[in-house]
């Protein structure tokens, strides 16, 4: 097996790894989902206060990143990936799935910040940038698996789901748009246990 192909192994296995507790977990009772996620309350990119989890995650199909406007790293690299997903699943985007993008830096990164940012990479209706207080966006953080101390040591990887029906995965966020449209049609189309 060459290099490339156990590369790609690799990340296929990276990719079908469930959420932190484990491959294939399922959360379908939404007293339990919304224990956990809590209703966090954020702020997108035009000002709007939302709840993690009565606004943002319930009953939804939802590919979950974290970014800093400030990034010159990765953070271009992860939301051109994005931008180039949403614009392959077109009207599905707000419809049969949400993005949400979550500031690792909400000192910094304000609504005002947050909605500039979002035109640079043209986020159409689906996609949500968000920031807050920063109690409250560490919570949001710490409960999707996206905490960080330092935020250039932030992520790549994309936490996706099917709140409806439990199921939850991760995924590299750098794959290619179609290996990450492939596993978002999984989460749309899983029914459940």
């Amino acid at each position: 097996m060459s290099s490339q192909q156990l590369g790609t192994a690799l990340l296929a296995l990276v990719l079908m790894t469930g959420l932190a507790a484990g491959a294939g977990r399922r959360l379908a009772d939404e007293d339990a989902a919304r224990a956990y996620f809590g209703n966090i309350e954020l702020v997108d990119q035009e000002g709007r206060g939302v709840r993690l989890y009565d606004d943002l995650l319930k009953d939804r199909v939802v590919v979950i990143s974290s970014f800093f406007t400030r990034c010159q790293g990765i953070c271009p690299v992860l939301n051109a990936k994005l931008a180039a997903l949403q614009e392959r699943l077109g009207e599905r985007m707000g419809r049969d799935v949400f993005f949400l993008s979550l500031t690792v830096d909400p000192e910094h990164d304000t609504p005002e910040v947050i909605a500039e940012y979002a035109k640079r990479w043209q986020a159409g209706p689906g996609w949500r940038f968000l920031s807050g207080p920063p109690e409250q966006v560490k919570a949001a953080l710490r409960k999707l698996g996206q905490y960080v101390d330092v935020k250039e040591a932030h992520t790549t990887v994309l936490i996706m789901g099917n709140e409806r029906t439990g199921l939850w995965k991760k995924a590299n966020g750098v794959a290619t748009p179609a290996t990450l449209l492939e596993i978002v049609e999984s989460l749309i189309n899983d029914r459940g246990a």
